[in-house]
């Protein structure tokens, strides 16, 4: 059976450099084909996102700034994605991204890849 995320270039948007860290390894054990970690949005603004990332996991909070914008620039450039996160307010996430998976922390790893290979299409949702 092959890996989950076979081939697929991620980016991890978290501020927590080990849950980070944890997420790239998981994306890659799982057969990411790249990771790519930021730790905030000015480290990504302004990059050609549908070139460089197949799909993403989101923290919805980087330190006091929201990503929420950010999240609408992915599904307005046909990025699939996953919001992974400790904050969990989730009538505003249903209300915005009535389509998107909120995985909140803490989560299993299992628990993160489903969301993003479903997100990605690679699996049926439950």
């Amino acid at each position: 059976m092959p890996a989950l995320l076979d081939g697929l270039r991620i980016l991890v948007l978290e501020d927590e450099f080990l849950i980070a860290m944890d997420v790239e390894q998981l994306c890659r054990d799982h057969g990411a084909a790249g990771v790519t970690i930021a730790r905030a949005l000015d480290e990504i603004d302004g990059q050609a996102l549908p070139a460089r990332f197949d799909a993403a996991v989101v923290d919805l909070m980087l330190g006091d700034v929201s990503t929420l914008d950010f999240a609408a620039r992915l599904r307005s450039e046909g990025i699939p994605f996953v919001f992974a996160s400790g904050y969990s307010d989730p009538d505003e996430i249903k209300e915005a991204f009535p389509d998107i998976r909120l995985v909140t922390k803490p989560y299993s790893g299992d628990d993160l890849i489903e969301a993003v290979a479903m997100a990605c299409g690679r699996i049926a949702p439950a």
